[in-house]
């Protein structure tokens, strides 16, 4: 529609108009992150609340539910978006060791890593909590891309990014990187390309270190079952081949390609044009380099830094552009809803919501028709019909005292009732209590669009407009999300 998103423009991110390298070639965001809060350990209870109960519709692991360990996406109750990955029951059976090595990684801060921000061991459970990264990772966005293959500029940045941080982590005594590979590299909210923490740590007491195809595992680790700061050379240079070929090919095959100099069986087709050949044997070389047999021939990740830098293309370009994503500060066309959360219309808003009833409450009707058969329940629904009648009529005060009595009587959980409520609140200038309960609507319906736009306006009237346009945009997600499904 005609409006669009502009006054929750202020991310708190850094700006994605600049990738991290000037024209120099210094690097200048490789610092600390230091807006990411401590380290800290979660309650299972949190998590589990941050995530809707770890529902299947907040899972962003590639292979869903089958992953060995899930990985969900969440958001705590500051609005800070988290990944919280969950291993299975029999990882990790020593806690104290679980939460050393997890410590240690959460002192890692740095803007080319999705950095660890906490971890949870009670019982059984063992959990890590991570930046959320919101653009997916290199493996679908260089194998499975929908709108266009990944230009050559962003491969080579790609490259240098994730060498950068290999490097930070290799400085402050983590060079240990467990199963490098494409589905470890994600694109944050700026499509700038980071590593992920989860990598740092083993993946399970067995001290399994690579879960790819044995045809990707570095030879010495093959004979030894030990992982070194060479075999994580060894899988950069894998990565290398996934950027210059756009598949996973096996290193055996990528180096008998090189060997009978058939560049271009290696090179992606869709890259025609867009570099030269100088650059592209750099590349192979790099990448040929770090897959020699003999670990102690690899470079580092320092001297593959510098060697990164001097082929960097499009300086100036931000990397959103380069993958053809909108940015986290671009304008974005709204639906009406999302209009009126974005002029903070209170009025317009109770008039959709007024308008589309109980429609997005899944299974009420069912459930309302069992629920006549106690009088109990017969007067937990007369409550709701009341709150109604008073939401119609523009009495929010009487609605939300009538929906709050039909909440505590715990008969039906209804996200349109905590939406209804949630905008009473904010009616009657209680932003807190509206952001509670457009939260506990996405609680119980995690893909509900509407929780999110309520969330956008009770935020922004707490004045917090960095988390407001985060939820604004989750709300406008979800909603083409569930229009596409329509």
């Amino acid at each position: 529609m005609g409006c669009e998103v502009s006054k929750f423009c202020c991310g708190s991110e850094p700006s994605g108009s600049n990738h991290g390298v000037t024209s120099s070639g210094v690097d200048d965001r490789i610092g600390e992150g230091n807006d990411l809060p401590q380290f800290r350990e979660f309650s299972i209870e949190t998590l589990r609340k941050a995530t809707s109960g770890f529902a299947t519709e907040n899972i962003v692991s590639e292979h869903g539910e089958k992953a060995p360990n899930v990985v969900y996406k969440g958001k705590l109750d500051n609005q800070r978006r988290i990944a919280v990955k969950r291993f299975n029951r029999k990882a990790w059976p020593d806690s104290r060791q679980f939460l050393e090595e997890a410590k240690a990684v959460g002192q890692l801060r740095n803007y080319r890593m999705a950095n660890l921000l906490g971890c949870c061991y009670e019982g059984e459970e063992r959990l890590l909590v991570a930046e959320f990264m919101p653009n997916e990772t290199l493996a679908k966005h260089l194998f499975h891309w929908e709108s266009q293959p990944m230009k050559w500029a962003m491969r080579l940045r790609v490259a240098l990014h994730i060498a950068q941080a290999l490097e930070y982590c290799t400085a402050k005594g983590r060079a240990l990187y467990h199963d490098l590979n494409a589905y470890r590299v994600l694109f944050d909210d700026d499509s700038n390309p980071r590593l992920s923490c989860f990598g740092l740590m083993k993946n399970s007491r067995d001290g399994k270190s690579y879960s790819t195809n044995l045809a990707f595992t570095p030879p010495e680790y093959l004979r030894t079952g030990r992982v070194t700061p060479e075999s994580v050379m060894y899988s950069y240079g894998t990565l290398l081949l996934d950027l210059l070929s756009g598949k996973h090919i096996p290193p055996s095959h990528a180096l008998d390609l090189i060997r009978d100099r058939n560049i271009q069986m290696l090179m992606d087709s869709c890259l025609e044009g867009q570099f030269s050949s100088s650059d592209g044997t750099e590349l192979i070389r790099l990448a040929s380099r770090c897959l020699q047999d003999e670990p102690r021939e690899r470079p580092n990740p320092k001297s593959l830094v510098t060697a990164m830098i001097p082929l960097q293309k499009d300086l100036e370009t931000p990397s959103h552009q380069l993958m053809g994503i909108p940015s986290s500060a671009s304008t974005t066309p709204l639906s009406p809803l999302g209009e009126a959360c974005l002029r903070t219309d209170l009025t317009a808003i109770h008039e959709i919501l007024e308008k589309l009833g109980y429609k997005d409450d899944e299974g009420a009707a069912t459930e309302l028709s069992f629920q006549m058969w106690t009088n109990q329940m017969q007067d937990s629904l007369n409550f709701k019909k009341k709150g109604d009648a008073a939401f119609r009529h523009k009495d929010f005060a009487n609605a939300a005292e009538c929906y709050s009595q039909f909440i505590e009587g715990g008969t039906m959980v209804s996200p349109t009732v905590y939406a209804r409520r949630s905008l009473c609140y904010l009616m009657n200038d209680m932003p807190q209590e509206a952001l509670n309960d457009a939260m506990q609507a996405q609680v119980i319906s995690p893909a509900w669009h509407i929780a999110s736009y309520l969330q956008a306006v009770a935020l922004s009237a707490l004045g917090q407009e960095n988390e407001a346009h985060a939820a604004l945009k989750d709300g406008s997600m979800l909603e083409s999300k569930r229009n596409a499904l329509c």
